[in-house]
């Protein structure tokens, strides 16, 4: 988990993601006293979030038998991994919780993928999926917890420094830490990194201070895509090695009114867990300094927050 794994895993599946915008906007846009604020867009990525970097680092680097491969997701992961899967000619077969969002069954549907829909959270989604692999010989993909998840999640970060190399400061919205603990191996101290979790759902708050991953309330708005019940055992010595210590707690509201201020102020559809990040700014959770350069990771939308038939 370094550099060079990271930057040879983005050579690697470049030719199936998008590298996604980065919108500057001002701070006194949207009431916050510092000059300019970097967003860097993943969700508008294939399959609706980051997720699709991934789904594709393992299937282009793990061996997948005839019967294909299994995963459980929030819904952002399966949508991923269905999207992929189409693009690669591989089978998938999704689990996912009944707290996921209609919008991203749709998806995972569209994209031809089996879809199981069994339990309330994630982790008895990933429980039956477990099974499934056991049973059938299937690959599974964890959704955070494996090695090429991290490289290609941390795939945001080598583009982010590409193309915003003047940011010092990075806030990125936590469930079970793939995409945090990727950014964190690729940056390696060299910016700030700081947590973002909704206070139903503090999987690594709970993790630091324990000193280890450990179960952690799996509730909220975000619940289907920042509520895995613990963080990942991979992305942990990453996280007290590269992330900020203090975990920015925010609440459900202050979720949904910085969805609501992405779309006044920018057009931006972002689903609760893709705005948790910009939640910890808006709500002053987090204040920066005037002179902090700062970017907001928007990490996911699929939400039918706006309805285009009304």
């Amino acid at each position: 988990m370094d550099r060079a794994a990271i930057a040879a895993t983005h050579a690697l599946i470049r030719p199936h993601i998008r590298r996604t915008p980065i919108l500057r906007m001002a701070g006194r846009d949207v009431g916050l006293g510092i000059e300019h604020i970097a967003l860097k867009l993943e969700l508008m990525q294939h399959s609706g979030s980051f997720k699709a970097r991934g789904a594709f680092a393992n299937l282009l680097m793990r061996d997948t038998p005839a019967v294909g491969v299994v995963t459980a997701s929030g819904g952002n992961h399966g949508a991923a991994v269905a999207y992929a899967a189409k693009v690669l000619g591989v089978p998938a077969t999704i689990f996912v919780p009944g707290v996921v969002s209609p919008s991203k069954v749709e998806r995972i549907r569209g994209y031809g993928a089996d879809l199981v829909i069994t339990g309330e959270r994630y982790a008895d989604a990933l429980a039956a999926a477990e099974a499934f692999a056991a049973q059938t010989g299937a690959l599974a993909l964890h959704a955070f917890d494996q090695r090429e998840t991290l490289l290609g999640q941390g795939t945001v970060g080598l583009e982010l420094e590409e193309d915003a190399p003047e940011i010092d400061t990075l806030l990125v919205a936590v469930g079970g830490g793939g995409l945090i603990g990727g950014i964190a191996a690729w940056y390696a101290g060299r910016i700030r990194i700081v947590a973002v979790e909704p206070r139903l759902a503090p999987t690594l708050h709970d993790a630091l201070a324990a000193g280890q991953p450990v179960d952690a309330r799996a509730d909220g708005i975000a619940a289907d895509s920042l509520a895995p019940r613990r963080v990942g055992g991979l992305m942990f010595p990453l996280a007290r090695a590269y992330v900020a210590p203090q975990v920015v707690l925010v609440e459900d509201a202050e979720i949904r009114a910085a969805q609501e201020t992405l779309w006044a102020q920018a057009r931006i559809v972002a689903e609760p867990g893709g705005a948790a990040a910009f939640a910890a700014l808006l709500s002053g959770r987090y204040v920066p300094q005037p002179e902090e350069r700062v970017a907001v990771l928007v990490c996911g939308g699929n939400t039918t927050a706006v309805d285009f038939s009304r």
